[in-house]
């Protein structure tokens, strides 16, 4: 059964700010965004019946609320849970176990406040594989990957360094965004190396912050304060935790399965597809996501990217905040990006894009872990 316009996100928020909070716990901004969300869709937590969300316990956060939920969704899976949970969600109301889903976001990344301590479990795939020869965290996992790339494409960092470019090109444009001065290619090779071949200005950001969608039913989206998005096509997929254990170092498997999926379920070209939101964590990802999404073919991502084609007044206007790179990132960026996507579909974006119907979202989680890919699109498109 497709879920093709039969369930819209309504509601779509983030924490009052952004950057660097210590007076709110990660709790706190699942309930903030939470409630921000909900007012933009013109409801209150009393119209909501099912609550999901990744990091905190879905029942703490209904608790936190006041929700009585009979929908629970505490799918974890990196970064891309988010597009994980809005898929769900869709299956849930299509199903009638509940009508209006609440989808938080709330993470303490920069100042820890109430947040669990994080490492692989020693007898976990990663633990016992990676972990004791230095691969404990992102910024010494994700690199792997495009050393790789680099050498069988021919990709030079000054093509690398082109990404966090244009990614600032966008944020300038956007008054909430973290980093909004623009940057050359000098800026990001002469920034400090973090690990071989990645600068500082190829990382992301390291911030607090929340944000939350509110997903319901076609039948009660038509009467939402604002234009509601429907989804369209959602897919989601894994290969493997351990970065180590992907079959293609230069490719994404759960990004293919995943954009394969939710293509064919919205039934839509690669050529109507409007606007682009790819998870950002590092400069390489979005290439990854371009080629692995079938927009270009392998090794063309970084041609395209450095020939304007995702910057402003680019033929495939791609992170459009600014992204993980320049606009925020709490460690799980996914539904900040599901915010922007539903953003320019309504037309109310800082950096608004002309004309967009149509907006796919792809997230990662972990390093390459997991991926989801969610094809949004405005009511129209949605009866077509």
């Amino acid at each position: 059964m497709s879920i093709r316009g039969r369930v819209a996100i309504v509601g779509a928020a983030e924490s009052e700010q952004l950057g660097r909070i210590p007076d709110k716990s990660a709790l706190q901004l699942h309930a903030e965004s939470g409630l921000a969300a909900l007012r933009d869709a013109g409801l209150t937590v009393a119209d909501v019946d099912g609550v999901a969300c990744a990091g905190e316990n879905p029942l703490d956060v209904a608790n936190y609320l006041g929700i009585n939920p009979s929908y629970l969704d505490g799918t974890m899976v990196g970064g891309t849970s988010f597009m994980l949970h809005v898929r769900h969600a869709a299956a849930a109301i299509m199903a009638g176990l509940c009508e209006t889903v609440l989808i938080t976001h709330g993470e303490s990344g920069r100042s820890r406040v109430g947040m669990q301590p994080w490492a692989p479990a020693p007898q976990s795939m990663r633990g016992q594989f990676e972990v004791p020869y230095g691969g404990v965290f992102a910024p010494s996992t994700f690199p792997i990957g495009v050393l790789r790339y680099m050498k069988q494409y021919g990709m030079t960092p000054e093509q690398l360094a082109t990404v966090p470019v244009v990614q600032r090109k966008w944020a300038a444009l956007n008054p909430r965004a973290k980093l909004r001065d623009e940057i050359t290619v000098d800026d990001v090779l002469s920034s400090k190396m973090i690990s071989y071949p990645l600068h500082l200005l190829e990382c992301c950001l390291v911030t607090d912050g929340g944000a939350a969608v509110v997903v319901t039913s076609a039948t009660r989206a038509a009467d939402r304060p604002k234009p509601p998005v429907y989804l369209l096509g959602a897919g989601e997929a894994g290969e493997s935790s351990a970065i180590s254990q992907m079959a293609d170092l230069t490719s994404s498997r759960a990004f293919r399965d995943a954009g394969r999926a939710a293509f064919a379920e919205a039934g839509v070209s690669h050529s109507e597809v409007d606007h682009l939101m790819i998870y950002d964590a590092f400069a390489h990802v979005p290439l990854y996501g371009l080629e692995d999404l079938g927009f270009v073919g392998r090794g063309e991502s970084f041609g395209f990217v450095e020939e304007g084609h995702t910057a402003p007044g680019g033929r495939l206007p791609m992170n459009t905040n600014g992204g993980g790179l320049a606009y925020t990132h709490t460690g799980m960026y996914g539904m900040f990006a599901i915010c922007e996507s539903v953003r320019q579909v309504r037309g109310e974006a800082a950096a608004q894009v002309d004309g967009v119907r149509t907006s796919v979202v792809l997230g990662n989680g972990g390093s390459f872990m997991s991926a989801g890919v969610l094809v949004l699109g405005a009511e129209e498109v949605a009866a077509a």
